[in-house]
């Protein structure tokens, strides 16, 4: 994403973490004490569901082992896992939640913990929050008499669920509580209500009583479902006879609990981010400092080399430094400069580049980034047939099973071994060019400090794209999104076998000193693909040639060319984009099957892809897919999908000529668009599409304000390290680094402390204005909260 030039501010979320395992799952005695069942686990902001692992089978220890990020693009009050048993023949059935408050993640940022699975109540799983206001007047009865009326209107309500991925039709049950008559008003959660409840009340009874309110989904073939209630006391009208306010949504009966039974436990790992980004302008200080980093001399005096110095963990400054440098272009100088640093102090060619440096997490963020569609193109299709042949491949005597033959499993390995490796050693047309640029620059500086060892060149560069690259990809395909899931433990110890074999075959110490003829050919093949990524001659990019899937899901689609609005014109679907095509097929399995989708767009064609209002089909996370023909309308599962969808199509399509530069965020239906009213249906759109200033090398989004704002956050929070850096560079110059002062600074690299010193007392200056733009944007935003 460009850098903002608005005067906004934007809160950006991010949770990041893992469902490691359950155990004892169900009640731990009596005679519904389960036997072994099949379990998932599931992700939910409050809710709805945003991720679902894969089903774990018959175990009541599962191990899920699965990792998830993903951007938060709403408010949200609770994050929860749910552990669903699989049903057969009947819906799945909860087990057990953890829920955690949105205010309590911050304390388990970066944790491993195990949580008691609470029970799950339908009546106390609510969110969102109404608007309610209460009148208080006189009222003269028709025998003479002066009584109270009260006046109850539900004005709106917000954040309310979705009921099996739908919008919820609501209404309101409105009563008095310690009325024998209750009264029930209807309203339609729309816009905004008009309609009114009313009840006369004595003034004795007015400290007595209090409004309940209660929300319901009107179901039409099902028993309505409870959405939340809210209570509020009388006593508030006493001194002021008109309140409004927004209430959030309670349990009802006010979460009284049942006792609580022994469910088992969840072990998870959770890191959950809110960035504060601020305009654009006041990063322009730190920002600069960060981008002279590859020019300034040594390079352990640079604001980034010094960020990562400082920090306490080393790993957490690496990414935002890497994206900012990134998309400036300046990633490469800033890369050879700190891996030169790094051979200075390597004394033996065979350990080159094998520890957890700041150089090789550089490197490894970078390939991470820009290898993405990389890694797609060359193991998607190889891993996809591995992981679903049901092939067994282990060959270790202890742990083979029953029937296993460990011959045809060694062949088994043998078959997948050549086919990952053909597809790794054939791929360098599709390597990016900024990392051959890299490889480049590695393989000369690791050429120029061991010049008697003619194999050094070659390992500098097979550490990263073998032992860092392709083979802990292989290891665990569904962190790189090459798998939907967490592998199961059999095809998770197959690819163990085969991730080690590539890093055996990749390691060319391993392969030039070995002089079998079977080792000599696969270094030949080795020595090529290197050469072929890393060699002095300047390579174009060959593009995305293979049709690779880049995502697919079940989504529900719009028919297209309605005019009218109904649930009928939408249909489930199996969505798939590749890099050449968006296709849907009427269910996952005629796609597996290799049947001919109902529709096909090729990606060419595509002009934009933008998200549509809700109020366009009264229905959530919807976008649009915008054609020269109609729009194509799609409502993807939750609100962090919609957002995953925009992203992949938008960015497989950004070369397309002919993009459009405004677009309608609704509908045409009933002769105009819902949006601007333009009767014609060929009318230029009538807002700005959204655009994204893409990475000079490789076209990526990077949102610079926000990786900046990290840096500020890291600098911030090591604030104390910075002046013990600042200190010991003030130590050195005067005192030459005398014996007696080393051990204060022992733990920094500080080759020029003059130089160093500077830069450090730029970052301070820099932190201190970014602070006092902070605190100035803080007060102005500062708001009330809800009751």
């Amino acid at each position: 994403m460009a850098e903002e030039d608005d005067a906004r501010i934007r809160v950006l979320q991010s949770l990041r973490g893992k469902i490691c395992e359950a155990k004892h799952l169900g009640p731990s005695s009596g005679p519904t004490r389960p036997r072994d069942f099949s379990t998932f686990c599931t992700v939910n902001l409050d809710q709805e569901e945003v991720l679902r692992t894969q089903v774990c089978e018959k175990t009541l220890s599962p191990l899920y082992g699965e990792d998830f990020y993903f951007e938060i693009p709403r408010p949200f009050q609770c994050l929860s896992f749910y552990v669903y048993a699989k049903g057969v023949f009947q819906r799945d059935l909860p087990v057990g939640k953890v829920a955690i408050r949105k205010e309590d993640l911050s304390k388990l940022s970066g944790k491993e913990n195990w949580f008691t699975l609470q029970s799950v109540d339908p009546n106390s799983e609510v969110q969102g929050k109404v608007h309610l206001e209460m009148k208080l007047n006189e009222l003269i009865t028709e025998n003479g008499s002066v009584c109270q009326q009260l006046s109850v209107r539900i004005i709106a309500c917000q954040g309310l669920p979705l009921i099996s991925g739908q919008n919820c039709d609501p209404y309101a049950t409105v009563m008095l509580v310690a009325i024998t008559e209750i009264h029930k008003k209807t309203f339609n959660f729309l816009y905004s209500y008009m309609k009114r409840a009313h009840f006369q009340v004595e003034e004795e009874d007015i400290e007595k009583l209090e409004i309940k309110v209660d929300l319901w989904n009107n179901e039409t073939m099902a028993p309505d479902v409870f959405l939340g209630e809210t209570r509020v006391s009388l006593k508030i009208l006493r001194n002021d006879h008109v309140h409004k306010a927004w209430y959030l949504l309670q349990p009802k009966g006010n979460g009284n609990k049942p006792k609580p039974e022994d469910l088992g436990s969840l072990r998870l790992n959770i890191t959950y981010t809110e960035d504060i980004v601020l305009p654009s302008a006041c990063y322009h200080c730190l920002r600069a400092l960060v981008l002279q980093s590859p020019d300034v001399k040594p390079i352990s005096a640079s604001a980034a080399h010094i960020l990562a110095e400082v920090c306490k963990e080393q790993y957490e400054a690496v990414l935002p430094v890497v994206k900012l440098l990134l998309h400036h272009n300046r990633l490469v100088p800033f890369v050879s400069s700190i891996a030169e640093l790094e051979l200075e102090q390597t004394q033996e060619a065979n350990t080159i580049f094998r520890g957890n440096s700041l150089a090789t997490r550089c490197i490894d963020d970078m390939m991470k980034i820009v290898g993405r569609s990389y890694l797609a193109v060359t193991l998607k299709p190889v891993l996809d047939e591995i992981c679903e042949s049901n092939k067994t491949c282990e060959i270790d005597p202890v742990k083979l099973k029953d029937g296993d033959n460990k011959e045809i499993n060694k062949e088994n390995l043998q078959c997948f071994v050549q086919k990952v490796f053909s597809s790794i050693t054939q791929s360098s047309a599709s390597c990016p060019p900024l990392m051959c640029d890299v490889f480049r620059s590695l393989r000369q500086m690791a050429s120029r400090r061991f010049p008697a060892d003619p194999h050094v060149q070659y390992s500098a560069v097979s550490s990263f794209v073998f032992l860092r690259f392709f083979a802990v990809a292989v290891l665990s395909p569904h962190t790189f999104q090459l798998r939907p899931h967490h592998p199961d433990p059999e095809v998770t110890r197959t690819l163990t076998l085969i991730s080690k074999t590539i890093q055996t075959l990749g390691s060319w110490g391993s392969l030039s000193k070995n002089k079998l003829f079977l080792y000599s050919y696969l270094s030949n093949k080795t020595s090529f693909f290197l050469d072929d990524i890393s060699l002095n001659v300047s390579k174009k990019s060959s593009g995305l040639e293979d049709s690779v899937v880049l995502k697919e899901g079940e989504v529900q689609k719009r028919a297209q060319g309605r005019k009218r609005i109904g649930k009928r014109n939408f249909k489930k679907r199996w969505l798939r984009v590749t890099t050449q095509e968006l296709s849907y097929h009427k269910q996952k399995a005629f796609c597996v099957a290799g049947k001919e989708p109902l529709c096909v767009i090729p990606v060419k064609d595509i002009l934009g892809v933008e998200k549509l209002e809700e109020s366009a089909f009264k229905r959530k996370n919807m976008f649009q897919v915008i054609q020269s023909e109609k729009p194509l309308y799609v409502q993807a599962g939750n609100c962090v999908e919609v957002c995953e969808w925009i992203e992949v199509l938008s960015q497989v399509s950004r070369c397309n000529p002919g993009r459009l530069s405004v677009f309608h965020p609704s509908a045409f239906l009933m002769g105009a668009w819902q949006c601007c009213k333009a009767q014609n249906e060929g009318q230029p759109g009538c807002r700005p599409c959204s655009t994204a200033t893409l990475a000079n090398i490789q076209q990526l989004d990077i949102d610079c304000d926000r990786e900046t704002e990290k840096i500020f956050t890291l600098f911030s929070s090591s604030h104390s390290n910075l002046q013990k850096m600042e200190d010991a560079c003030a130590s050195l110059s005067v005192y030459l680094g005398q014996q007696k002062e080393q051990e204060e600074y022992s733990a920094f690299t500080i080759q020029d402390p003059m130089e160093t010193f500077q830069t450090v007392q730029q970052i301070q200056t820099a932190l201190e204005e970014l602070q006092g733009h902070h605190a100035a944007h803080g007060a102005a935003a500062d708001e009330p909260g809800t009751m």
